[in-house]
């Protein structure tokens, strides 16, 4: 039901707990290689993938490797950010760190696919935590206005792992064993368990009597689970109004249900839904969403028509993305600094979203003829635009949170932007294999599509090969038509952002007026 929202509101203007710069960034040192471990991982693994599964067997359960880090990391997202309100971001990032470093050093030990499928969950379990720790970690060291100049470097570690994480998988799987995919954790996460062990003591230590919310943890794991589910399994494993589906899709849809009903009793809930009153903070879990659906959607497919249509091999294919990473990362950093020198953030999610939209429409254009060049171009158009979005949605919803839900209202929003990824990946990969299969269908083609490489496809027959090619760039126009409308509405979102003063931005009475002058709003909850 609809009920009047409180003002919006944000935190005390009191500027962070003392943190020097030079102790921010000795901190940031240990913050940086955690961030990097979570990000990395996912994509360091990919290229092992068809040796790992040539070594432990198991070919039925090969989805299953990525799927169950990347549901573990989203259900656990939350978790740790409530944790850490109620016992202290020291101890609940450090023991993430531990977790995932035990899972690593577990995935490197598996002896069949069983094992590592279960021991990925464990590792994304930890990494859950590393993410949301980072990010409420630098909200509660340092004000607002500041914290755009350190939320753009950690921005610009994505870009970093997405580029980095298949050459040195593939690297590592040539020369050394698929194992040190995992093991290559393990020094680098000791080293940033070390640094953040030694410089967050100042951190506040939580209550130290605090209570989990058992129930709704596990009612969040059940309907994230049905609806990860389903996004991966209907139309392909089963089809859409199959009882398995359909079975999904009502445990999601009561499992949601109940979860809300649970949040609203708690004393302490998993995920507070005060936060979802405020409405600046809906918005930018709104555009958070749409920034992971947009990126990952597009990482997700563009190699498929970089290998099969322009030729590239499989490491040219993830330089070939360097255009798009290389843009986030430098519009993230500049909008960091220029956010931190004028404290106004409200105009670089509206441009972000616009250029987002601007680059999916590009890739629509794409033909069989399409050269490297101009598909770069689109890609930096893209980039640009994510990196407008992606730190601006962290901080405006920071800046909408006090701190006694720094932590799970962080969780949330990093909850928003990992479900967006999961569901660009997963419905975005649907509609491509849809309308791949349809037009070679459509045309008599014969053969496995599912089983066509770039190798395989460059032993066909010509026509044959533009035929596969052809079908290749409908289905990726087709997908990047459907990404541009989710981007579209991201426009509409960041349109409704209002400005709200960042903390330390303002003297504390010029900032408290402006916050009392902000009209309620009325949000479902």
């Amino acid at each position: 039901m609809s009920q009047p929202a409180a003002p919006q509101t944000a935190a005390p203007t009191t500027a962070g707990l003392g943190f020097s710069h030079r102790q921010i960034l000795v901190t940031m040192s240990g913050l940086v290689i955690a961030m990097l471990l979570a990000q990395l991982d996912n994509m360091i693994v990919a290229p092992a993938l068809p040796t790992i599964v040539g070594d432990l067997g198991g070919l039925a359960h090969l989805a299953w490797v990525t799927t169950a880090y990347i549901l573990a990391t989203t259900i656990a997202t939350p978790i740790w950010g409530k944790l850490g309100d109620l016992y202290g971001r020291r101890i609940t990032f450090v023991s993430a760190v531990g977790l995932f470093l035990i899972g690593s050093a577990l995935c490197g030990m598996a002896q069949n696919m069983g094992e590592l499928v279960a021991f990925r969950a464990v590792q994304g379990l930890g990494a859950g935590g590393l993410i949301v720790g980072v990010l409420s970690i630098i909200g509660e060291m340092i004000p607002p206005r500041d914290r755009s100049k350190y939320q753009g470097i950690m921005m610009a570690v994505m870009p970093v792992a997405l580029i980095g994480g298949p050459l040195i998988g593939g690297f590592i799987t040539d020369h050394v064993s698929w194992r040190w995919a995992f093991y290559v954790n393990l020094p680098l996460g000791a080293i940033a368990l070390v640094v953040a062990w030694i410089t967050l003591a100042k951190l506040p230590r939580g209550t130290g009597h605090a209570r989990i919310d058992w129930l709704g943890t596990g009612l969040l794991a059940i309907w994230i689970t049905s609806l990860v589910l389903i996004t991966t399994w209907g139309g392909s494993q089963y089809d859409w109004t199959s009882p398995q589906i359909l079975g999904l899709i009502a445990l999601t849809i009561a499992g949601l249900a109940a979860f809300i009903v649970v949040e609203r009793r708690q004393a302490e809930p998993i995920m507070p839904l005060r936060v979802f009153k405020n409405r600046n903070f809906v918005l930018a879990g709104g555009i958070a969403f749409i920034s992971g659906f947009a990126l990952f959607g597009a990482i997700g497919y563009l190699p498929q028509y970089q290998q099969f249509v322009q030729g590239a091999s499989a490491t040219n294919s993830g330089l070939l993305l360097m255009p798009m990473m290389i843009a986030i990362m430098v519009v993230s950093l500049t909008i960091g600094q220029v956010i931190g020198r004028t404290g106004r953030y409200r105009i670089f999610p509206i441009v972000g979203a616009v250029l987002v939209a601007a680059g999916m429409l590009l890739f629509t254009t794409v033909g069989t003829g399409t050269s490297q060049v101009t598909t770069a171009l689109f890609m930096v158009v893209l980039g640009a635009g994510m990196g407008g979005i992606m730190q601006t949605s962290t901080l405006i919803a920071q800046n909408s949170l006090e701190p006694r839900d720094m932590g799970a209202g962080t969780g949330a929003s990093t909850f928003l932007r990992n479900m967006g990824s999961s569901l660009g990946v997963s419905i975005l990969g649907a509609l491509y294999a849809h309308h791949l299969t349809d037009t070679l269908a459509q045309t008599g083609a014969s053969g496995e599509v599912a089983s066509m490489t770039p190798a395989a496809l460059r032993a066909l027959p010509e026509a044959a090969r533009h035929l596969f090619q052809q079908a290749v760039t409908d289905g990726i126009t087709s997908l990047f038509l459907w990404g541009s409308a989710v981007a579209a509405l991201g426009i509409v979102i960041a349109l409704f952002v209002q400005h709200v003063p960042l903390r330390g931005s303002k003297p504390a009475t010029e900032a408290r007026e402006s916050l009392a002058a902000t009209a309620p709003v009325e949000v479902a909850v």
